[in-house]
C-alpha cells in the first residue's frame, strides 16, 4: 500500500490506474547537482544544473507544500 501526498493510504490497484503527469529528480555526480523535470504529457525533458544550497532547501519547500495540502 502506498501513501499519497496528503498521507492517505491507497491500494496498488488505485496507483496503477493513475497517470504520471510530471516527475522530477535530483542527482549528484561529479560535484554537480542536476535537476531533471519530465513532462509526461508532452514528452518534454528539461535538465538544469542547480546549486547544492538549493538542493539542501528542498526538504523545507516540500514540507511547506505538504502543510498547504493538509
Amino acid at each position: 500500500m502506498e501513501k499519497s501526498a496528503n498521507g492517505e493510504a491507497r491500494t496498488t490497484t488505485e496507483a496503477a490506474r493513475e497517470k504520471v503527469l510530471y516527475s522530477a529528480e535530483v542527482r549528484h555526480a561529479n560535484g554537480e547537482c542536476t535537476l531533471t523535470i519530465n513532462n509526461h504529457l508532452h514528452g518534454n525533458v528539461e535538465v538544469y544544473v542547480v546549486p547544492e544550497k538549493a538542493v539542501q532547501k528542498l526538504p523545507f519547500y516540500l514540507s511547506m507544500l505538504r502543510n498547504k495540502l493538509a
